[in-house]
């Protein structure tokens, strides 16, 4: 839970902070220089680290990077679109160190840990598709409303499958009669048949 809201709050602050004023090309040179500047430097870093630390340590140098080039993009070039980019980085960026910490467990209890990990990206990158229909212009309010609900309700649909997913994994770890009681009560919960 920890993870799933770090992981909104980042898409939000993502979200402000890229419709901000588009950047000079200058100022864009000068930022794909500094990003990659930090990337090398954090890559650096986790040299000093060993087996799965340093794996994640590589992951979350990565997607930093990806994240400040999505960032970056964005501010060169403000849209709807690069917005959502935005998210979608920082969704991904999370999901790649959740689940290279998943690496760590054994058995159910890491099958667990990478369904979550799913699930809280396919929740980032639905919310961001949600606020990318909210963000767009559209010819009329009714084009609008229409526009965002067809995406609430793909969102809502996605969301919820990866939610059903990451609760039925966790039955995986029961036998017999409890883990057929978890199913059919993970199936009712989620609307699955």
């Amino acid at each position: 839970m920890k993870f799933t809201r770090t992981l909104l709050a980042s898409v939000a602050a993502g979200l402000m902070a890229t419709s901000a004023f588009a950047l000079t090309d200058a100022d864009y040179k000068a930022g794909k220089d500094r990003i990659s500047a930090d990337y090398k430097a954090a890559k650096q870093k986790c040299d000093a680290l060993k087996d799965n630390a340093k794996d994640i340590c590589e992951k979350e140098a990565k997607g930093a990077e990806n994240v400040a080039k999505a960032e970056l993009d964005a501010q060169h070039k403000p849209s709807p679109k690069a917005t959502r980019k935005v998210a979608d980085a920082r969704a991904d960026a999370a999901y790649d160190v959740a689940k290279e910490k998943c690496d760590d467990l054994k058995g159910n209890e890491k099958d667990v840990c990478e369904k979550d990990a799913k699930a809280a990206r396919v929740k980032a990158k639905e919310d961001a598709k949600v606020a990318e229909a909210q963000a767009k212009p559209a010819d009329s309010a009714a084009e609008k409303g229409a526009n965002v609900a067809d995406a609430k309700k793909d969102a809502n649909a996605e969301k919820n499958d990866a939610a059903y997913k990451a609760a039925k994994e966790r039955c995986d770890a029961m036998s017999g009669d409890a883990k057929s009681k978890c199913v059919d009560d993970m199936k009712r919960m989620y609307g699955k048949s």
